[in-house]
């Protein structure tokens, strides 16, 4: 599929990899249709595109919330008449311990947002990709969505709801001529580790060469279009765990229960 014209969607695109993704999309000559809660840094970001030469909605929206997603897709098909390219990047995490996790606030909220967010835009945008018997649908997930580490219960569980949906949702729509793509990347400079709330005595954290940029995962988003892969792990070197992780968990569990869970959770374990 050829970017230039097309219509794009990207969820949570007032910060990190959903601002980067559709400012990428601009670039391209896409129309961009932003959607998130924020809608002040969505209409700077829409300002931006449209210096760009090309068109930005703003619609503001909150995921976890049916009505909005209808919303969304309905002001999307009243300004562009069709939808080519949806991007479900809207999601956010709480890490901690299950039992320190709010059983609203941290694991229903990350779940409505993460999973059924996912779930019920594309399902609000598919009957439109069908009629046109085209489209592309990338799905972020995380390598959190592969290999699940201690205090990422939900978040992790989120993610790897995502990588079962979007398999599925592959083999039902290929026929239509829509694609599915998930994408994985590993640590990202945005503000999801400022709200995410972690706390580590160990300091354990992504390398810093393995780091990546938003811009970065944007551009890799934006490949996607052009060409789509079922799946793809950035930096490659992560699929290295996933190999692991895979073949030889009991190491895994081994290695990261000695290394990090006791460590983290020593003054816990010593309590009388």
């Amino acid at each position: 599929m050829e970017v230039k014209g097309k219509v794009v969607i990207v969820t949570g695109a007032s910060s990190g990899i959903g601002e980067a993704t559709a400012r990428e999309f601009g670039k391209e000559g896409a129309k961009v249709v932003l959607a998130a809660r924020r809608v002040d840094k969505l209409q700077a970001l829409a300002e931006e595109i449209n210096k760009m030469g090309t068109e930005a909605l703003v619609v503001q929206a909150d995921l976890s919330k049916l009505e909005d997603i209808q919303k969304l897709v309905a002001e999307t098909l009243a300004k562009f008449n069709r939808i080519d390219i949806l991007v479900n990047n809207a999601g956010f995490g709480r890490l901690d311990w299950l039992e320190n996790l709010d059983p609203v606030k941290d694991i229903q909220a990350q779940i409505d947002v993460n999973v059924m967010g996912v779930i019920q835009t594309t399902r609000q945008v598919l009957p439109v990709m069908i009629k046109q018997r085209s489209g592309s649908i990338i799905n972020m997930c995380s390598m959190a969505g592969l290999v699940a580490t201690p205090t990422y219960t939900i978040y992790a569980a989120s993610k790897h709801a995502v990588h079962g949906f979007s398999e599925a949702l592959r083999r039902e729509v290929k026929p239509w001529g829509i694609d599915v793509s998930l994408i994985y990347p590993g640590g990202v400079v945005t503000e999801f580790t400022q709200h995410a709330g972690i706390k580590r005595k160990t300091n354990a954290k992504t390398p810093n060469f393995m780091l990546l940029t938003a811009e970065q995962v944007a551009q890799a988003v934006v490949k996607l279009v052009y060409k789509p892969r079922r799946m793809w792990i950035i930096p490659w070197l992560w699929s290295v765990s996933v190999f692991m992780n895979r073949f030889f968990p009991g190491l895994v569990d081994n290695t990261t229960i000695n290394r990090f869970t006791i460590p983290e959770r020593e003054d816990e374990l010593n309590a009388k």
